[in-house]
């Protein structure tokens, strides 16, 4: 089960990691930067996210369960390459840490690797590239990376990390405004999972995400946003098949005209083979 429950906290780092920026004389960086947006050539755009993932519930079980947390914090890097602003590169960093036995959800930041409940470290890296396919269609990007496992073990004394495979992302990133108060932004995010199958729980298998994120703007420097996104793993080999719907709900403040701070709630309604647990979300933007 903490395999299972891992693979939501990966996918809730994936889906709940957005963020928006840039400035003109009418728009702020969160209105302008959603991640359908590219870099121009020499802008760089780093951003720091951290996702805290705690359950005590799962559809294994009624009633409630000893408690278990999952910690990611990633680092994204990318700038800008071309002339045209349709080609940008980067590096994506992912580090974890877990807790398991009922132990307290904040224990994750103490890293003390406490035997038969707690592990942490860096557990992966991906090269990435994002581009526009369509100069007609300027919001609609697609984001490509190849995550590089760094674990030797995915459990060691029953206490999961991360899982031991290869990935192979593809993001569909799409924005539309109806105004200068109301942004709709949709994302696709598909992830292939291979390697041997006795190494990882989800090798061969297929992960298909689409979600749907409403943000309103009070005013240029400040948005509240709901978000509705579903997640069905396919089975392609190795037995194991998942799905599960989350709803949530969060805010972004542009605090310079270089970084914004965002914060968001998530919780998941439903699943099968799944965790029924809750994340709580930060995260630190800068472009320049």
């Amino acid at each position: 089960m903490r395999k299972l429950t891992i693979v939501l906290l990966a996918l809730s780092t994936t889906f709940i990691g957005f963020s928006q920026e840039d400035q003109t004389e009418t728009t702020s960086n969160i209105q302008t930067y959603t991640p359908s947006k590219l870099l121009s050539k020499g802008q760089w755009d780093i951003k720091f996210f951290n996702n805290l993932y705690t359950q005590n519930e799962s559809t294994f079980s009624s009633g409630t369960e000893p408690r278990e947390t999952y910690f990611t914090s990633t680092v994204d890097v990318f700038t800008g390459l071309s002339d045209n602003n349709r080609f940008n590169v980067g590096l994506l960093l992912e580090f974890r840490s877990n807790v398991i036995g009922d132990r307290d959800a904040l224990d994750v930041f103490k890293f003390d690797g406490e035997l038969n409940s707690a592990r942490s470290g860096f557990t992966s890296f991906a090269p990435a590239i994002k581009f526009n396919p369509f100069k007609s269609v300027s919001n609609f990007t697609i984001q490509t990376a190849f995550h590089i496992p760094l674990v030797d073990n995915e459990s060691e004394n029953g206490v999961f990390l991360d899982q031991k495979g290869f990935t192979f992302q593809n993001r569909f990133f799409y924005d539309y405004n109806f105004s200068s108060k109301w942004q709709l932004f949709t994302e696709l995010n598909t992830e292939y999972h291979f390697g041997k199958k006795e190494e990882s729980f989800a090798n061969n298998s297929l992960s298909l995400t689409p979600g749907v994120f409403l943000s309103y703007f009070p005013t240029s420097k400040f948005t509240v946003l709901g978000l509705v996104q579903h997640s069905q793993r396919i089975d392609t080999g190795n037995d194991f098949e998942q799905d599960f719907t989350a709803v949530g709900g969060g805010a972004k403040y542009q605090l310079t005209d270089v970084l914004n701070i965002e914060t968001l709630y998530t919780t998941f309604v439903r699943g099968n083979n799944t965790g029924l647990g809750q994340s709580f979300n930060i995260g630190l933007r800068a472009l320049f």
